[in-house]
Parts: structure tokens; sequence; C-alpha cells
């Protein structure tokens, strides 16, 4: 995949598809940034690291990336000198419809999901054209498809998805690719950090053997195999690319 001595920020770094991508990173022998709020779980996700490749270099960053964008790439450059892979992995959601979210809510979501996502991409830029690198933006089957109660997660992945395509073209000349993966139902702690109990987190999973084409949900390294991929020399000829990584979710229509 030729992505060994590359230096590779990952945001979201501690936990779910973040976590997992991380360690698929340091199979690949990359220097691997991680970051995150959680600093247990990030010492979590370094030790998969180095289990996976004990000889990997890893610069862990416990920050959030509504107000530490600057810094993360920053402390990146300080570490390693360079920087050729940006994974905008980590996301926020906050579930409601209109007549009961509130703007304070549509605020956090858009800081994290959007936001955030243009300044690591404002700041890592200009070291990304040095280096010919890329990047890669996790947006959601929300980007791509509406549903109820969710407006607000779903404007943001949307937009993300738009942001990704015009970065694309902005870098383009540059040498620089920059796509996104777009997964449907994955099997991580997302839903029960927005607010689904035990019993609606598995009735939500049962459900999805009926709204993902191929009869099941997802799991985390299905989503990091393809960023994997997209960051890597394999996909020289993507840009501007939103990828569904979603069971065929996305070509269903409703019966």
């Amino acid at each position: 995949m030729s992505l060994a001595g590359k230096v590779v920020i990952v945001t979201g770094a501690s936990s779910g598809i973040g976590a997992t991508t991380a360690e698929e990173f340091a199979k690949q022998g990359s220097k691997v940034v991680l970051t995150g709020r959680n600093e247990a779980n990030l010492k979590a996700t370094e030790a998969a690291c180095k289990a996976a490749n004990s000889k990997v270099e890893l610069l862990l960053i416990t920050a959030d990336v509504t107000t530490d964008a600057e810094k993360i790439i920053k402390t990146t450059i300080e570490k390693f000198g360079q920087l050729d892979v940006l994974v905008n992995n980590a996301g926020f959601g906050e579930m409601g419809a209109i007549l009961d979210i509130e703007v304070d809510q549509f605020d956090r979501v858009m800081n994290t999901n959007l936001r955030s996502v243009f300044l690591l991409t404002k700041y890592a830029a200009p070291h990304l054209i040095k280096t010919q690198g890329n990047i890669v933006n996790v947006s959601s089957i929300a980007g791509l498809r509406s549903f109820p109660s969710a407006s607000v997660y779903c404007t943001s992945k949307a937009a993300l998805d738009q942001f990704t395509r015009c970065i694309a073209l902005d870098l383009a000349s540059k040498n620089v690719r920059v796509n996104a993966v777009n997964p449907g139902t994955i099997v991580t702690d997302f839903q029960r950090r927005i607010g689904l109990s035990e019993e609606d987190y598995a009735k939500l999973l049962e459900h999805s053997k009926t709204t993902h084409a191929l009869g099941r949900v997802g799991q985390p390294k299905e989503v990091a195999d393809v960023i994997i991929f997209l960051a890597s020399d394999s996909s020289s000829f993507i840009t501007g690319a939103t990828l569904p990584i979603d069971g065929g979710k996305h070509a269903m229509c409703p019966r």
C-alpha cells in the first residue's frame, strides 16, 4: 500500500472506526498520530497499535478537534517533520426533530463535524502539499440519505461531503487527493453516545438486517480497510469521491 513511514493523523482515535483505523495504519508501518479527548481510551488504542506492530512510531495528542486543530497539526510537524495523511474521523451526533432540537445542539454538531474539519484541513494543507499527501474524511450514509429526527447530523455530513468535493478540486493541481467514506450502521459505541439504550441499540442492529442490502451491519475494520485504500497509492486516480460503506443501504428504497 506504500504507507510505510508515512505520517498519518487520525482524529477520534480513541474508539470505534478511528481506533481500528489507527491500528490498521500501524500494521502498514505508518507513523501514527492518535488524537482524541479521552486519554485513557487513547492509551488503549496505543496499546493495540503496538500489539499490531511493535516497531510502530506513535504520537498521542489528547485534544478536542473543535478547539485544538492548530495544536494538532503543529505538534505533529514538531514531532515528525512532515504530514502525509489526514484522517478526519472525529464525529458527533445529537438527535431531535426541528420542533425540539436547540440551537446549541446544532452548534455542537456543526462545530465537530464540519468546522473542525475545515480548520484541520486548512492547517494541514500546506504540509500535505509538500508531501503530495491526501485527506480521508469520515462522513456517513446520513450525508447521502435523509432520516427523521436527525436533521442536524444529516446536514453536517452532507456538508462534509460537499466540502470533500470542493477541497478535492482546490488541491488537485497540487496533487493532493481528498476523499470521504460514508459508513452505514457500524458496530461501535456511536449510537449509544447519541442516546440509544441497550435495548434500542439491539433493536437497531436487528432492524438493520432489513435496511442494508447485504442483510447485516458493518464492522469497524471494513471501514478502516477502505480508508487505508484511499490513503494509499492504490487509489492514486481517485479524488473527490464519497464512497458508501453501507452494505448497499444507499441504493435501497423503502417499500
